[in-house]
């Protein structure tokens, strides 16, 4: 006799975590999203149904199957799987689990969700996000989008949406949030450049310390730009191929 769990009566739906791609209608009509494993060739809504990715006409998630929507308990777990190359320009989803599940010691797989918030990346450069630009890849019918700073996507080119826009097209009462700006953000976007006396540390919430030691860094970088220019100067009064008066 094979024993089974009792099922779960809750009075709410469970909340998961995922990532996935955000993506954009070929005629700008309809937002979505794209898995990063399993199904990732099927986009779906910000409230959908979960279709066998195998296309096999028995309901997700089915037993015997491992069709159906996918979602970690924390979100802790779904950050860390960010990390990874293949995902760094991936988003996070929080996401109500609707419908028929299976509970797993990590996760669920189930029938039907609700996208309830979009957290998107910083974008490159290390800046807060404000747009979601072309990716320069898709699916049939759908691109693929990357979070960008007003800045980059000025000259990203091809398609472009503000948050706010792509959480209207959404619908379904989504939210679309930016993450927070990274440390480097400002840092190295001219090579070479030097931060200005409100640089990375001002940016990043320091204190007092830090800030002074910014100033004497910038001080010090002062002083050798001085005798740099000194030593140029003298090149150029008494160089090589040239006669002292």
């Amino acid at each position: 006799m094979r024993l089974r769990l009792p099922e779960e009566r809750l009075t709410e739906p469970p909340t998961g975590y995922k990532i996935a791609h955000p993506v954009l209608s070929q005629d700008g009509t309809r937002a979505g999203f794209t898995g990063v494993s399993l199904g990732g060739s099927l986009p779906y809504g910000a409230l959908d149904e979960a279709r066998c990715a195998y296309g096999r006409r028995h309901r997700a998630p089915h037993r015997r199957c491992d069709c159906g929507f996918h979602c970690v308990h924390e979100r802790s777990a779904a950050e860390g799987l960010l990390c990874t190359a293949e995902h760094r320009r991936a988003a996070l989803l929080e996401v109500a689990v609707l419908g028929a599940y299976i509970r797993f010691e990590k996760g669920f797989r189930y029938a039907r969700q609700r996208v309830r918030v979009l957290t998107v990346q910083p974008c490159g450069c290390g800046a807060a996000a404000t747009r979601l630009a072309d990716a320069g890849w898709g699916r049939p019918g759908w691109r693929a989008l990357e979070a960008v700073c007003g800045r980059c996507g000025r000259g990203s080119g091809g398609t472009a949406v503000s948050l706010p826009r792509f959480a209207a097209v959404a619908g379904e009462g989504l939210r679309v949030l930016p993450a927070p700006a990274t440390a480097s953000e400002g840092a190295g976007s001219v090579p070479g450049a030097v931060p200005g006396p409100l640089g990375p540390a001002a940016a990043a919430g320091v204190g007092l310390p830090e800030l002074a030691a910014e100033a004497a860094l910038l001080q010090a970088r002062l002083d050798w730009f001085q005798v740099e220019l000194g030593r140029i100067g003298g090149q150029g009064q008494d160089g090589p191929g040239q006669e002292r008066g």
